[in-house]
């Protein structure tokens, strides 16, 4: 059965590999671990009565609609409360700019099938977020990875990245890029980086998707200006948003922002796979914004996360062991930090002896579309509480020191 079945198998099927994360995090799920592991929002940030009473409210006044089939673009009503909100961050488009999806993986999805052939390069960073690595890889994409500092992906690099595939007769469809908080880093690219990038982008004609799941989640210095702020309406960024990390992911909704030429032949690619974005969810999220209730969650979320961050921070200062090559970003913002370790360990190996101690976190190599990142981890502060994180750092502290040499 299974050698038959290869051969009906389509070409993409070949490249699609399980993401090393969703495995490892199957053996997460004992009660007794601490988990550093996923990327989830806490649950006290859910908006759970809010979403109650707007829920049995729209249905029972406005059932015949939001029940029903909808528009694949997205409901306008959804649309001009976007609009609103993103004017905030000096965004400033049309309803024609604005594509409403099922959160950003399926616009990552959307993306790599609008643009992506077998054999195309994308840029990328080293590391980079595993959902976009996966959904460009089904696609048939190789990668050409950029470092990282802490001020993001390392321009020079790039410059030389894009010079190289020039000559080779093989440029990349585009450069993804997450700038704000950066999964799994934490790093943010800087102004003066963005500049550059888009002066790249521009020189060498190629397409910048900005993926910004995290940017309205800072806590400490000051909010940058997107890349397609900065772009300037030159159509070259294509910005990915989602309500997952702001409101709650269960509502499964984001949007794609770009020039009206792209969202048409994205709403085309949408209407062959899921002909449109639920409409009740939609509904619920235009009365939660048109009640006011989106800028207050935030604020919250902010204030819950920063406390965390700041828990986590301070206890990898205390109970880290301290060597040369042991460091940590301190990510202004987002859910997550990024440890590096000495070469001599493999946290790939070392995530079994974790699990020994009842701590969990992600392995960096699965952040990696090439090889390394085997002497990285990711670590989540968002989801676990105050003193989880006081505890799980110990833990996990105690495993390096056990592996140091």
């Amino acid at each position: 059965m299974e050698g038959w079945l290869e051969s009906r198998y389509s070409i993409n099927v070949s490249e699609m590999k399980r993401s090393v994360i969703r495995e490892l995090l199957k053996l997460t799920r004992r009660p007794d671990i601490i988990s550093f592991a996923g990327g989830l929002p806490s649950p006290e940030t859910f908006p759970i009565q809010e979403i109650a009473e707007l829920s049995k409210d729209l249905i029972l006044k406005e059932g015949h609609w939001a029940l029903q089939y909808g528009p694949t673009e997205g409901d306008p009503r959804l649309k001009e409360q976007i609009i609103r909100f993103i004017a905030k961050d000096g965004i400033a488009v049309g309803p024609d700019n604005l594509l409403i999806v099922s959160a950003s993986q399926q616009a990552l999805d959307m993306v790599a099938r609008l643009f992506l052939n077998r054999k195309n390069s994308v840029v990328i960073g080293r590391p980079s977020y595993v959902g976009a690595i996966g959904a460009f890889r089904c696609c048939g994409a190789r990668f050409v990875g950029v470092e990282l500092d802490e001020a993001g992906m390392r321009m020079d690099m790039l410059r030389e990245k894009l010079e190289r595939m020039r000559e080779d007769g093989d440029p990349p469809k585009f450069i993804y890029e997450v700038p704000d908080f950066q999964n799994p880093a934490g790093i943010t690219l800087s102004l003066e980086r963005r500049k550059e990038m888009l002066a790249l982008a521009k020189e060498f004609q190629v397409l910048v998707i900005e993926d910004s799941p995290y940017r309205r989640l800072r806590y400490v210095g000051e909010t940058l200006p997107s890349l397609y702020q900065l772009d300037g309406g030159e159509g070259r960024v294509i910005a990915l948003h989602t309500f997952s990390k702001i409101m709650f992911p269960g509502l499964r909704l984001g949007w794609i922002i770009a020039d009206p030429l792209i969202i048409d032949k994205l709403v085309i690619l949408k209407q062959a796979m899921d002909l449109c974005t639920p409409p009740f969810t939609q509904a619920v999220a235009t009365e939660y914004c048109r009640r006011g209730l989106l800028e207050p969650r935030i604020a919250l979320n902010v204030e819950l996360y920063r406390k965390k961050r700041e828990v986590m921070l301070q206890a990898l200062e205390q109970h880290m062991p301290k060597h040369p090559d042991l460091c940590w970003t301190k990510p202004e913002g987002g859910l997550f930090l990024w440890i590096r370790v000495p070469p001599t360990i493999d946290t790939d190996s070392m995530f079994y002896q974790a699990l020994e101690e009842n701590v969990a976190y992600v392995v960096g190599s699965g952040f990696y579309a090439d090889e390394g990142g085997k002497d990285a981890m990711r670590i989540n502060f968002s989801y676990p509480s105050e003193a989880e994180i006081e505890e799980g750092v110990k833990r996990l502290a105690k495993v390096i020191k056990k592996n140091l040499k």
